[in-house]
């Protein structure tokens, strides 16, 4: 598929589709006239970039998450050097505050709507997150 196929199935941009790529975080093919092409593969590794890039993960820790993804699935013995291991522990201690902060966040609108003539709501969007692959955070 080309680019603007691409943008339509995952909801991001070319212009971004195009940044991703600047970054290291996707590679697309090239065909004999030098367009982009990409297959199902990119689909799903662009879903999971803009789902880090939500999540307020920078992409410079995106491309090194993903890196480390790739070499856990074919080494599982490689090394760290320190330096990667230090900016690692960093970002692990800042995603988790930042994962405190939203799940603090969510307790507080999920128990706010329990407690309105809305908690219907609640159920509702807790199925269609179910249904749709993810599952719902505990309360």
């Amino acid at each position: 598929m080309r680019i603007g196929e691409l943008a339509r199935r995952t909801g991001v941009s070319t212009r971004l589709l195009r940044y991703y790529e600047e970054q290291g975080l996707l590679a697309p093919a090239r065909s004999t006239n030098a367009y982009r092409t990409y297959g199902e593969e990119d689909v799903v590794r662009v879903e999971r970039v803009a789902g880090l890039v939500r999540a307020g993960v920078p992409t410079r820790l995106i491309k090194v998450l993903l890196d480390l993804e790739e070499t856990q699935a074919t080494d599982v013995a490689a090394s760290c050097p320190r330096t990667v291991a230090e900016m690692l522990a960093a970002e692990l201690a800042g995603l988790d505050e930042r994962i405190a902060c939203l799940t603090r966040s969510r307790r507080t609108l999920h128990d706010y709507l329990v407690r309105t003539e809305h908690d219907v709501l609640v159920a509702d969007a807790a199925r269609a997150t179910r249904d749709a692959g993810g599952v719902p955070a505990p309360v």
